[in-house]
Order: C-alpha cells, then structure tokens, then sequence
C-alpha cells in the first residue's frame, strides 16, 4: 500500500513537470503589419521601422547567466503580404573589431560574431527554424528538432544585409511566408533572439536562459504576438530539373553519346505537410563530403546533404541513438543509382507527425546488385507538452537476386524488415530529457 502510495506520487509529479506552464511565456514581442515599404540594406532607417516594438535587454547566458548582458542589442519585427522582416542592431559597447571566421553559408556558431533567430511556428516547443548571420553577413539557416537540435543542412530561399562600423553591426533580412510551414490562423508563434560577441566572451539571449542550456532551446523561448493572423499559406511548388549529354570519343575515332534527365519537385499538401517526388535524381549539385582519414575498423556515417532527403529528416533519421539507427538514408543510392521516389513528411496536426518514403532504385547485372525498394513509415505522437512516443517500420525488398549455378537459394536474404518504438522525454522547463527504444 505504502510502495502504491509512492508510485502515485511520482507520477503526479512526472505529470507536473511534463505539463507545466512554458516558462519564458511572459516575454513577448508584437509584430504589426506594415504600411511602408521595407528595403533590405542593413541601414533601417525606413519608416515601417518606427512603428514597431522593440525586444532589448537581452540576458548574458555566459560567461555568467545572471543579469543583463553589458553588449547591448535590439530586435525590431514586422511583416507585410509576402514576408517577415526583421532588424537587428548590435551595438560595441567594448571598443574591438569583430570576430569572423569564415564567409561561407552556416558557419562555425563558436567561432565568429553572430545573431541567430529562432523561430517556432507551431509553438509546440519542439520543431522550428532558424535564421541569422555573422558579422560579415554569411547566412545561418536550418530547421530545428527535439526542442534544440539544428540541422544546418536544410537551406531555403531569403535575404538579409549586414552593415558595420565601429559603433555597432546591423543586421537586416526578409523571409518569405512561404519558405516556412506555419498553421494557418495562430497568432501566437515561440521566437527567441540570440548574440554572440567574441571580444568580450558573451554570449545572451532575449529570454534568461541558464548557461547549461543552449540558446536555442525552444521551451525557453519567448512569444511572437500577431496583430492578426498571418497570412493563410498558400499553395506552394518548386520544380529542380536537370539534363545531362555526354560524349565520349573513342581512339578508333568513333563517337557515343549518352543522355539523361530527371529532377525533384516539391508540393505543400497543407500548411504543415510537405510532399517531395524524385525521378532518375542527380546529387552532382551536393556539398561534398569532409575528406576523413579512417583508422577504424567501423565505417563512417556521413551526414545527409541531398535536398530530397532534408525537410523534416529527424522522423526518419533520428530514431534510436546516434550508434544505433534502424534506417541511414545515405545508403540509398550509394552504390546504385536512384529510379524515382516518393517522400511525404510534416505536422498532421499539433500532436501528430507523419513520415512515410518510398524510393525504388535500379539493378546493375554486371555487378550482380538487385533492384531495392525501401520503404519507411514514421508516426510520432506528442504526450504531455514537449515529450512524445515514436513509432517507426522500415523495409527493403531486393527483385530478381541472380542465383547460384544449379541451385535455387539466392545469394542474399531478399528483404529486411524492422519495427520499432521510442519515448522521448521532454519537460517543459527543460530540466528533464530522455530517450527510451
């Protein structure tokens, strides 16, 4: 009775801390639509700028987190019929010239002077997005998942202008309503501001946010208050097609040619659902991957860069740990080239999750490789505030393995099929995390 009276308590507990009220709600931001037009120069000084609220007093995460930060920073928000616009001004309270390391696209986070905005559309403290710059003006874009986690490998369509002198940087941008996925009708959005000033090894947040959480945490994020909804999305689609010729001179001075076609297409199903289709796709426009050295027995797992695999990928990708994943796309293709596929990914509604992908390569007979088909079914369910249940199945199926010499039994298993089930712990103060499968 004692043992039941214990068990009892604990779970009202559990209960509270997993529903608990988010904590950083009482900081929010109005963003009013806009009469004027706004040009993106880095300078501000158009009057759509003087009608809106400001966020300031941004808190120092590190070195200490408590108190104001000493470098100040304003954000200033507004929006018209096609776009979110955004200026930031950083301000060099401490004499010194800022710290940029490189000029390529996401740069190193630790390693130059830079402002990042996190954005949570559905305010479900779990997914979002995520924008910013350095000091130099290289963009920082990716999507956001588990309530931190950045996948700078997704990049969308945006602009922004950074200009500086000795007094301060100011970062302007626009970011069109349609390369997001927001819920038409929510006025209320999870936005958090963050700036990194090398020179004085600060680091600070719009928000107070203890130094042992990142900034990017979406459960201490503050609120993005419409004036009235955002504009309803609208149907969206992007089209990437590609030719190819080749010609090959032989030595007998014989010519063959070859050619091929295909190309990606991208729709929007819903506000939130996304649909993605592949045909005889080309990766030759893909980051390369970092040159490694492996010493190790154990193969490598490079990260996935092609489009087509991006959006929402945490649904397929993350499941299970980093040294134990039941599917790894970067396997698809590898050895032989794609046919077509078929991905469908994104919030069916503010509790469930869907993933499902289908993708059916060719066969290379000289090499004995049997045409694939892999198929995959992610589900996840949020329970409590940010925590959710996972469910994911994954099978391949090889056609026309070539068999033995007089014998029927082919060489290799002819599917491979696999079934499994998580629990992703999140409370809402960020205290508590975890991971069951």
């Amino acid at each position: 009775m004692i043992k039941s009276g214990y068990l009892l308590v604990f779970v009202l507990l559990f209960t509270l801390i997993c529903t608990g009220q988010k904590q950083n709600a009482d900081f929010t931001i109005k963003i009013k639509k806009t009469r004027y037009t706004i040009e993106i120069d880095g300078v501000g000084e158009d009057l759509g700028w003087t009608e809106t609220d400001v966020a300031k007093d941004f808190f120092m995460v590190l070195p200490m987190d408590k108190g104001k930060a000493t470098q100040r920073s304003e954000v200033r928000m507004t929006y018209d019929d096609e776009n979110i616009y955004l200026l930031a001004t950083f301000f060099n309270d401490s004499l010194g010239p800022n710290y940029v390391e490189s000029l390529r696209r996401d740069f190193s986070f630790g390693k130059n002077d830079n402002f990042l905005l996190f954005l949570d559309p559905f305010n479900n403290q779990t997914t979002g997005f995520t924008f910013g710059a350095n000091a130099a003006g290289a963009q920082w874009d990716g999507t956001m998942y588990s309530g931190s986690a950045v996948d700078l490998s997704w990049d969308s369509k945006w602009i922004s202008v950074v200009k500086r002198d000795e007094e301060k940087w100011v970062f302007e941008m626009a970011l069109p309503f349609k390369s997001i996925r927001y819920e038409k009708g929510v006025k209320e959005w999870g936005i958090n501001f963050s700036r990194l000033d090398l020179k004085t090894s600060e680091k600070s947040s719009w928000t107070p946010i203890g130094r042992q959480f990142p900034t990017s945490s979406l459960a201490l994020a503050g609120t993005l208050v419409w004036d009235s909804p955002p504009p309803a999305p609208e149907f969206n689609m992007s089209l990437i097609p590609y030719v190819l010729g080749e010609i090959r001179s032989q030595p007998d001075g014989s010519q063959t040619t070859d050619g091929k076609i295909g190309g990606d297409i991208k729709l929007s199903l819903t506000s939130s659902l996304n649909l993605d289709l592949t045909v005889n796709p080309d990766f030759s426009q893909v980051e390369v991957d970092r040159q490694v050295t492996n010493l190790d027995r154990f193969e490598l797992f490079f990260p996935e860069r092609r489009q087509f695999f991006l959006e929402n990928a945490d649904l397929f990708a993350n499941f299970g740990y980093s040294t134990i994943r039941p599917f790894f796309s970067r396997r698809i293709g590898l050895g032989v080239p794609i046919d077509a596929g078929a991905r469908v990914s994104g919030n069916i509604n503010e509790d469930w999750r869907l993933g499902l992908m289908d993708i059916q390569t060719s066969s290379l007979e000289d090499e004995g490789r049997p045409a694939q088909n892999f198929g995959v079914l992610s589900l996840q369910r949020k329970v409590f505030s940010r925590s959710n249940i996972g469910l994911i199945f994954v099978n391949k199926q090889s056609f026309n393995y070539p068999t033995e010499q007089d014998s029927l039994r082919t060489l290799f298993p002819e599917y491979n099929r696999n079934l499994g089930m998580e629990y992703n712990l999140a409370s809402s103060d960020n205290l508590w995390s975890g991971k069951a499968f």
